[in-house]
């Protein structure tokens, strides 16, 4: 049995729970918060969370366990077999991770440990951050799916990087991340109804 280990306050181990979810894969949920201990960097090198544990072997990283699972559990498929269409689809997942999420994680000293960020990175995470929402819309079908008629790995993306991107720019930066955005914010609202992410916030919030 694959083993999930992290906390459920993380988006990304949240997206592996839910990946493991839709996939039908059996798991088990191990706490474990984010450590430099020797011990835990040999499961996550980088003392982050999630990782996985199969068969007494980890892997880290939400795009690595994704591409484990994908290949250990290809149905139902989260790739567009169509290879640029599939490609198209990896685009828009780095884009929300690196462009909208990470940009947005630099609020999380002043949300999390009340460290204040100085008001040039503040000036830089608003521009930024519009940079990023811009290129996801340019990306991004909507409709019904973020890539269109297929349910994609993009989808996890877009509802776990943008929900956490947008809880911190509003709290820190005062900044609504999907204003102007309706197609953004008409997808996030169908994705929380789709049952493996329904589950995953149904069992968070128990």
């Amino acid at each position: 049995m694959i083993k999930l280990h992290g906390l459920r306050m993380s988006n990304y181990y949240s997206l592996a729970k839910a990946l493991l979810i839709e996939k039908n894969l059996s798991f088990e949920e191990v706490k474990a918060p984010p450590s430099q201990e020797e011990s835990y960097l040999e499961r996550s090198p980088m003392g982050k969370m999630p990782s996985i544990e199969v068969d007494g072997r980890f892997l880290s990283e939400s795009l690595a366990i994704f591409e484990y699972l994908e290949r250990l559990q290809p149905e139902p498929p989260l790739l567009p077999d169509d290879p640029f269409v599939a490609g198209k689809t990896m685009e828009l997942v780095c884009h929300l991770k690196l462009d909208v999420e990470l940009v947005a994680r630099r609020c999380l000293p002043e949300l999390l440990f009340k460290k204040p960020i100085s008001e040039e990175t503040k000036s830089e995470v608003r521009a930024d951050l519009a940079k990023g929402i811009k290129a996801v819309s340019r990306l991004a079908v909507c409709e019904p799916y973020a890539m269109g008629d297929e349910f994609t790995i993009a989808d996890f993306y877009a509802f776990y990087c943008l929900g956490l991107a947008g809880m911190l720019a509003k709290s820190v930066v005062d900044v609504d991340l999907l204003d102007g955005q309706p197609e953004l914010t008409a997808l996030l609202a169908r994705l929380a109804e789709h049952p493996s992410i329904a589950r995953v916030s149904a069992e968070a919030n128990a």
